[in-house]
């Protein structure tokens, strides 16, 4: 890997383990609706132009009922039902359960028709990833009533489908565009409940912070950081940084908000990452393969 190319995915990984810290400060005084509101409406101003001068928001027309579907399984439902079980669920906790999404992902598409084939080694990784949940809600269940291990469940849903519309239903469009486009709708979505619930007074520093932070930093630029990384070092490689992410998760949770770490995190942490990557890796993926493959989906980052 290149100097230029480690610098690229070590801020990705940083950037994208931070969401789960900052939705968790950002709730304090804002409602779920608000906050998906306010980043994707951010978001949005920042990538739209971006889409528009490279010519690639025309280019979505022919796609919009794909990217109205990829925008409600990765934003619309996974954001508000994040940001709301937040409020009682640790964001490192909520870091390590997002982490299953590529088990999930894996279970799905292979269910579905996917390429994919279910052999033992996939089946090893889902159990894996399966005993990583249950120790975590089991062990560390601190906020993790049936209200928030369903919203939990839906969002890790919601992840795992949205990479699925996009490689079997928008594997054409541009990427920019498709993440840019999807800012745009579910701002549109959220517009309404989210300027009702504006909280009466201005919040505080740290609230106005970490929206700022979520929309420009988290989602824009991120976006950005990841498709030069895509270009530096290839998709493949690009993607291991879904394993990087709730290791900054549960390490910002621990250090800057005090929440605790305990064995059950450190085993479920083990467990889901080591589930994820059995159930993901390809088989027998050649170097050269490995070269040669598409370029991943705006969502497989497993990123909030």
């Amino acid at each position: 890997m290149t100097r230029r190319g480690g610098l690229l995915f070590a801020a990705l990984c940083v950037i994208w383990g931070i969401p789960y810290l900052l939705i968790k400060v950002a709730v304090r005084d804002l409602s779920p609706a608000t906050l998906v509101f306010l980043r994707t409406a951010l978001g949005a101003l920042i990538l739209v132009p971006l889409a528009v001068r490279r010519g690639q928001a025309r280019a979505l027309l022919p796609h919009w009922r794909a990217l109205l579907a990829y925008t409600v399984a990765e934003i619309a439902i996974p954001w508000i039902f994040l940001s709301d079980a937040e409020r009682r669920l640790s964001s490192s906790l909520s870091g390590l359960i997002v982490a299953a999404v590529p088990i999930v992902g894996a279970v799905l598409s292979t269910l579905t028709g996917g390429r994919e084939r279910f052999d033992g080694r996939r089946g090893v990784g889902f159990a894996l990833g399966l005993v990583g949940l249950v120790v975590l809600l089991g062990f560390d269940p601190a906020g993790a009533d049936l209200r928030t291990i369903s919203e939990m469940v839906l969002v890790v849903l919601g992840y795992a489908v949205g990479p699925m519309i996009v490689a079997r239903r928008l594997q054409d469009a541009p990427a920019l565009g498709v993440v840019a486009g999807s800012l745009v709708l579910a701002a549109a979505g959220y517009a309404p409940p989210g300027i009702a619930q504006l909280p009466a007074t201005l919040p505080g520093p740290a609230v106005i912070l970490s929206v700022l932070v979520l929309g420009a930093i988290c989602t824009a630029l991120a976006f950005v950081i990841f498709f030069e990384l895509i270009a530096e070092i290839g998709p493949v490689r690009a993607t291991v940084v879904a394993y990087v992410n709730p290791a900054v998760a549960v390490a910002l949770g621990v250090l800057l908000l005090g929440e605790p770490f305990t064995a059950a995190t450190l085993a479920g942490f083990v467990l889901i990452l080591g589930g994820s990557f059995l159930a993901t890796r390809p088989a027998g993926a050649s170097p050269a393969a490995t070269r040669r493959a598409p370029a991943p989906s705006p969502s497989s980052r497993a990123a909030p």
